[in-house]
């Protein structure tokens, strides 16, 4: 659009909302770097210093007092409101009330989804369909957007190989060229052609950085990190979300190598600013100043706001450290007013690419259009949750074909999380509401209407641990987060085993409830819970076909169930269509297709296992146990369940792997080809996975790494060839001197549909 039409639009939108107030110098909106220079120059210190403020709105807060906080100046951005009538409230006292009418803008944590509720991170990673990960982030912007929101604190891209951390469930693996891809996607479905379109929200890329590598899985713990790790294998995923161009970054609440990462100049200055040449805002975590001086790295406010602000923490998020504190650190010269200028400079450059300058009601809109509604039916987008739920599917078992089901058949379903709405929607599920998603009783009682019978027993609790149900409903979701059966265990069991007995295959979902794998919510097992371990014992008693149906947020000890089901589903936290989606696989009606983003170590003492490890100088060998291997002596090593596994309906077989050329010269390329037939019975889709195993360096590599894959679909009998080119910055690796090289000699290539299982080729770059 023109700028006069906007400008026009701006003006109309603002004439509709209240009475007008012109921005600041209008003639300047075209030139970015003018007309931020220009509102700049007319700010007061107050002004700016209200600027860097960011709220969150509670349902106990005096709206009148944030109008007038916001009409003062001393707020330059909210988050945790998504009704439109609220915000274009808080919107008027800005560009109506305020001196110089600088809009504010609404932020939420859309992590998965807004009102349509996706798969968790895991869950969407298990795809590896980056097309349908970027519909679900596009899906939820466009829910967001007319929810009058401007920016969403996501994707969150933290590298996780350590499950006992509860924010797993937020993420996408452990893998940093999938992660990667993902981010990317994510930035794109978010922000659009542009993030001043209407439906565009800015993403705001978290948690930066390598809060996923936090000590002993334990949620805000240190990071100890060599450098050249950080950049081999921690910091390419946030640089991806940069360099797709994500407008925002959330710093992380962790500290690296002993220094917060909310006081790290090197972190936020040298390698974000100069070297990454990001030119967006850096937003902190909740309260995250004010905790430096817990850290033990600020002896009050005022030096932990001097901290921040030096090191390039542009947004104060929930506290108000900077309103307080940074009118006397500049007077006093301790903070010089460029370091001011440059924080106010990015809120306002992020604010003008989010359209808010040429019209503030852009997302807001007009109180004679609000939806009547909020939460009609005809808001959510169910076709494209249901699609990317059914990928986020990864059948980790299916001992003698017990699945698919027969819609037909006798089925006991039991379980706790079998009619759970609340849970099947995971962690950070925004604006979704509970009477929202479908649940696997629903899912599985709609496909089989007309036909068979399904029996349900709840069959135990989450937990019977009273300390954990008592934590768990203090994280005070709108709905209790666990719901207890008040009826003795044994009563449970009992009516559950007497629907299996009555059945022709049971069906148990079981695994977490979302408030055990969230933010503060790790673990010191990955155990399901004792109660359900229980059920399942009992229901293997009966000897029926069993079919577990997992529902988790991180890997869990699967080496009891794995032995117990004759197959097992994992289904993550599966979103608002995640009953409808389960069924589609359970019976059939759709062909699992997801692989695994994340390994599932045998046991907790196994932490961390992931599949790109270094290579050591006595490794162990599968199939040949021994002394004086890296090894445990107690269990099998390496994972249950490795990286890239996933198991289909029909059967896939790889041909020889085939190399256009031995040699790579610098700079120039090979071709990797190998031929994928679907040996069995039924159309299906799997994922080829491209590894490049560097085989002498000037430092110790990973044993391999993932560098392309593609998914692929199959009719039953065909066969395809499948093409990858590897070129020489896929051999590229960070040196001790932090240089990224490729080093001449012998690489080896595999191709497989999982990690360990591939196939070999080799060739040398001269």
């Amino acid at each position: 659009m023109p700028l006069r039409a906007r400008l026009a639009a701006g003006l109309a939108a603002m004439l509709l909302a209240g009475p007008a107030a012109a921005a600041p110098d209008p003639a300047l909106l075209g030139d970015r770097q003018a007309f931020i220079a220009d509102l700049l120059g007319q700010m007061t210190l107050d002004e700016k210093i209200g600027q860097l403020r960011l709220i969150s709105i509670g349902p106990d807060m005096s709206r009148e007092r944030i109008a007038n906080e916001i009409a003062a100046g001393r707020i330059g951005g909210t988050f945790n409101s998504v009704v439109p009538a609220d915000n274009r409230a808080m919107q008027n006292a800005a560009v109506q009330r305020s001196r110089l009418k600088i809009p504010i803008f609404f932020a939420y944590d859309v992590v998965h989804g807004h009102r349509t509720i996706f798969p968790i991170g895991p869950g969407q990673a298990s795809s590896w369909n980056m097309q349908a990960i970027e519909r679900g982030a596009r899906v939820a912007a466009i829910e967001a957007s007319a929810d009058s929101l401007d920016m969403t604190f996501a994707p969150m891209v933290d590298i996780a190989r350590d499950p006992r951390w509860g924010r797993t469930s937020e993420g996408f693996g452990e893998d940093p060229y999938l992660v990667s891809r993902i981010a990317r996607a994510m930035v794109r479905g978010y922000q659009g052609d542009a993030t001043s379109r209407r439906d565009s929200i800015m993403a705001s890329v978290k948690h930066f950085a390598l809060y996923g590598a936090v000590e002993g899985g334990r949620d805000y713990n240190v990071v100890d990190m060599s450098p050249m790790r950080m950049y081999q294998d921690y910091l390419p995923p946030y640089r991806a979300a940069i360099d797709a161009g994500a407008g925002g970054v959330m710093v992380a609440l962790n500290s690296i190598n002993g220094v917060p990462a909310s006081a790290d100049t090197w972190l936020l200055q040298d390698l974000l600013r100069r070297d990454w040449r990001f030119g967006g805002v850096a937003v902190s975590d909740h309260g995250a100043i004010k905790e430096l001086i817990r850290h033990g790295v600020a002896r009050d406010d005022r030096e932990a706001a001097k901290l921040a602000i030096r090191a390039g923490v542009e947004m104060s998020m929930a506290d108000e450290l900077y309103l307080n504190e940074l009118p006397g650190l500049v007077k006093s010269g301790e903070v010089p007013i460029a370091d001011i200028d440059r924080a106010v400079r990015n809120i306002l450059g992020a604010k003008y690419d989010m359209g808010l300058f040429h019209d503030p009601y852009l997302r807001i809109g007009r109180a004679a259009d609000d939806p009547p509604d909020l939460y009609a039916e005809s808001r959510l987008h169910r076709a494209d949750a249901r699609a990317l739920a059914r990928e986020s599917l990864v059948l980790l078992e299916n001992r003698n074909r017990t699945l698919p089901l027969r819609k037909n058949a006798i089925l006991a379903l039991v379980g706790p999380l079998a009619d759970s709405p609340v849970d099947i929607m995971g962690s950070w599920s925004a604006a979704g509401r509970g009477t929202n998603p479908v649940t696997l009783r629903q899912g599985m009682e709609a496909a089989m209407r007309g036909q068979g019978r399904l029996l349900y027993a709840r069959g135990a609790n989450v937990t019977d641990d009273p300390a954990l149900v008592e934590y768990l409903n203090q994280l005070n979701w709108d709905t209790k987060e666990i719901v207890q059966d008040p009826r003795p265990p044994a009563e449970m069991i009992a009516e559950a085993v007497a629907a299996a007995r009555r059945a022709d295959v049971v069906v148990a979902a079981v695994g977490e409830s979302r408030g055990m794998s969230h933010e503060s919510s790790s673990r010191t097992t990955l155990d399901i819970p004792a109660s359900q371990r229980a059920l399942l014992a009992a229901l293997k008693a009966t000897g029926k076909p069993l079919v577990l149906v997992l529902m988790n947020g991180r890997p869990l000890d699967l080496r009891e169930a794995s032995a117990t089901a004759d197959a097992l589903l994992e289904t993550w936290f599966s979103g608002t269509e995640g009953g409808n989606a389960i069924a589609d696989v359970l019976f059939g009606d759709y062909n699992p297709s997801g692989k695994l983003p994340i390994s599932f170590p045998r046991s907790i003492g196994q932490i961390p296992t992931y599949y790109n490890h270094p290579r050591v100088g006595r490794p162990f060998t599968e199939g040949k146990p021994g002394n004086y291997t890296s090894q445990y002596f107690e269990e099998k090593t390496g994972p249950l369940y490795p990286f890239g596994y996933g198991l289909s309906y029909t059967s896939f077989s790889l041909g020889d792997l085939a190399l256009s050329s031995p040699v790579m010269a610098r700079g120039g390329r090979i071709g990797a080809r190998i031929t994928v037939k679907n040996t069995g019975d039924r159309a299906g889709a799997t994922v080829v996975q491209l590894y490049v195993r560097d085989e002498s360096a000037s430092v110790v590599r990973a044993v391999k790494e993932l560098k392309n894959f593609q998914k692929i679909s199959l009719e039953p009998g065909e066969e395809r060839i499948v093409h990858f080119d590897i070129v020489e910055d896929d051999l590229k690796f960070f040196n001790a001197r932090l240089e990224h090289v490729a080093e001449p000699g012998a690489f080896e290539v595999q191709i497989g549909l999982n990690s360990q299982d591939v196939e070999r080729a080799r060739f040398e770059l001269h």
